[in-house]
C-alpha cells in the first residue's frame, strides 16, 4: 500500500529517508546543510570559485622610510633617471609617508651643488606630474620643511633662503598652489620659517618671476635640458678628434657644470669610436679618458657605467656598423692597456651572436655559443 512516505524507485528516498544505499561512498567530504554541525560557510563560499591572493608590503616608519630612499636620491643625481626613482618608489608601501619624499629630497639638497638643488626641483615636478605626490601632500612636505628650518638651518645656515627657492620653484611648476606663500601670512612661529616665505614671496612676485624661476638655481649645466647637454658632449668630442686638446675639453666640461652626467659623456665617446671605425679615433679616445680619470674628472663609476650603456646599445648601434661588435673588443683592449677597464670587466665585454644552429649530426639542437655578461661590474 502506498503511502506519502514510500521511497521512490531506485530507494533513493525522499524527505526524511537516508538516501540510496551506498550514497554516503560518494561523498565529497563537504556538507551543504546549514544546519548539520559539520558545515562549514567558508567551504560552501569558496567551491567552484579561483582565489586570488596577493603580497602587500609593510609600511615603512619615517626612519625606514629614510633609510630606504635617500640612496635613491643619491643614485639620481648620478643619473638623473626620475623615471628610475618613481619605479623605485613603486616598491615599497608608503601610502600614508608620501609627503616625506620631497621632504627629504630637498633635505638632502640643501648640502648640494645648485645643479643638484635643480634636479631635485625637477624631481618633485615629476613626482607631482607622474601623481606619485598629491598637490595636498607637496603642501605638506613644505610645512614640515618650515616647521624643520630651525634644525636644519645648524648644518646649512642658508636653509631658508634655498627652501624659499624650492617653495617658489614648486608653485612656478605647478606642484604648489600660489595660495600657499600668503595662507601662512601673519601664522608664522620662527624668524627661519618667515624668512623662507619672504624669499619664496620676492621671487613669485618679481617681474616675468614664473618664467625666471626657471633658472632659480643659476646657470648651471643643471638647469639644461638632456638633450640640450648630450649635443654639446657630442660636439665637444668632434672638435676633440679633430685638435687633440684635452685642456680644451676640460675647460668645456667645467662650464657644462654636470659632473653627474659624464657617464654620458664616456657613452659618447665610445659611440664614436665605433662609428668612426678608425685606429686613430679608438688610440685618441682612450688618451683623453685616461687624462680624464688621472684627473678625476671622470669616475671610475662613469667609466663603468658607460661601458656597459654602450654593452647595452650594440645591438641597435650593429645596425647602422655592422662591425661594431668587434670594434667594442679591439677598443676594451686598448682601454686595458691603458688602466680603463680591469681584467674582469673586459671578460664582460659582449660577443656578437648569442646563439647558432649546430650541424644535422647534432640533431638539430640550439647551442648557446659565446654569452655577454650581464651582471655589474
Amino acid at each position: 500500500m502506498d503511502t506519502k512516505h514510500d521511497t521512490e524507485e531506485g530507494g533513493a528516498g525522499g524527505k526524511g529517508t537516508w538516501g540510496a544505499p551506498g550514497s554516503e561512498i560518494a561523498e565529497e567530504g563537504e556538507c551543504n546543510d546549514e544546519k548539520d554541525p559539520n558545515y562549514d560557510s567558508d567551504t560552501q563560499f569558496q567551491k567552484g570559485q579561483d582565489s586570488y591572493f596577493s603580497s602587500v608590503a609593510p609600511p615603512l616608519t619615517g626612519e625606514e622610510l629614510a633609510n630606504y630612499v635617500e640612496p635613491i636620491i643619491q643614485e639620481y643625481f648620478e643619473h638623473g633617471d626620475t623615471s628610475e626613482v618613481v619605479e623605485c618608489l613603486e616598491e615599497i608601501n608608503i601610502e600614508q609617508q608620501r609627503h616625506e619624499l620631497p621632504k627629504l629630497a630637498v633635505t638632502i639638497a640643501l648640502e648640494k651643488k645648485p645643479a643638484q638643488r635643480e634636479m631635485t626641483s625637477i624631481l618633485i615636478s615629476d613626482l607631482f606630474g607622474k601623481k606619485v605626490v598629491t598637490e595636498e601632500e607637496m603642501a605638506t612636505a613644505f610645512d614640515f620643511l618650515l616647521e624643520d628650518l630651525q634644525d636644519l638651518s645648524l648644518d646649512t645656515p642658508e636653509a631658508p633662503q634655498i627652501v624659499g627657492q624650492f617653495i617658489a620653484r614648486a608653485v612656478a611648476d605647478d606642484c604648489l598652489p600660489p595660495k600657499f606663500v600668503r595662507s601662512y601670512k601673519g601664522k608664522v612661529e620662527t624668524d627661519h620659517a618667515q624668512k623662507a616665505l619672504n624669499k619664496a614671496d620676492t621671487l613669485l612676485n618679481m617681474k616675468h618671476g614664473m618664467v625666471r624661476l626657471d633658472n632659480v638655481w643659476g646657470v648651471g649645466g643643471g638647469i639644461r635640458p638632456v638633450k640640450h647637454l648630450i649635443k654639446k658632449m657630442v660636439l665637444l668630442l668632434k672638435e676633440y678628434i679633430s685638435s687633440d686638446d684635452i685642456v680644451e675639453v676640460e675647460r668645456l666640461l667645467q662650464e657644462l657644470d654636470v659632473p653627474h652626467f659624464h657617464h654620458e659623456l664616456v657613452y659618447e665617446a665610445i659611440v664614436i669610436v665605433i662609428e668612426d671605425t678608425g685606429e686613430r679615433s679608438a688610440h685618441s679616445i682612450a688618451k683623453l679618458l685616461k687624462s680624464l680619470y688621472g684627473s678625476a674628472i671622470v669616475t671610475w663609476d662613469q667609466l663603468v657605467r658607460g661601458f656597459q650603456r654602450v654593452f647595452n646599445a650594440l645591438p641597435d648601434l650593429c645596425l647602422d656598423v655592422p662591425s661594431a661588435y668587434s670594434l667594442m673588443d679591439r677598443f676594451a683592449d686598448i682601454c686595458v692597456t691603458e688602466g680603463l677597464m680591469s681584467a674582469k670587466m673586459r671578460a664582460k665585454v659582449p660577443v656578437r651572436g648569442r646563439k647558432r644552429f649546430v650541424s644535422e649530426g647534432d640533431g638539430g639542437l640550439v647551442k648557446e655559443s659565446i654569452l655577454s655578461k650581464e651582471s655589474s661590474f
